[in-house]
């Protein structure tokens, strides 16, 4: 059974920095798409960060250039550096990932992967 543990989240104010962290267990194969999607308090989910097997990224418009999503994958572990920080970037955020390719594609189908974790809260204060 794969679990995915996000730490690494907290407070911080606005133009500071923060690493999440994604450690995953019970992975039998390294996962075609991992990805970060988070929550604002009263939104919606909302993408931020995809990771395909060939390494390919994609971020949101909202963190383009100032969030960077990689793997290690000998820890089995996601990370999402966030630098530049802003209120609008307070939510709960998630990771997120799947065996096979999705069909519509990791960015696209990023917010339906069928694993994801129980999520780690950023707030960030002006």
């Amino acid at each position: 059974q794969v679990q995915l543990v996000e730490s690494g989240g907290g407070s911080v104010q606005a133009g500071g920095s923060l690493r999440l962290s994604c450690a995953a267990s019970g992975y039998t194969s390294s996962p075609a798409c991992m990805g970060w999607f988070r929550q604002p308090p009263g939104k919606a989910r909302e993408g931020v960060a995809s990771l395909g097997r060939l390494g390919t990224t994609l971020y949101s418009d909202s963190v383009k250039g100032r969030f960077t999503i990689s793997a290690d994958n000998g820890n089995n572990t996601l990370y999402l550096q966030m630098t530049s920080l802003k209120p609008e970037d307070t939510a709960m955020y998630f990771c997120a990932a799947a065996p096979t390719y999705p069909r519509r594609g990791c960015w696209n189908d990023l917010l339906s992967l069928p694993y994801r974790g129980q999520g780690t809260q950023v707030t960030v204060s002006s």
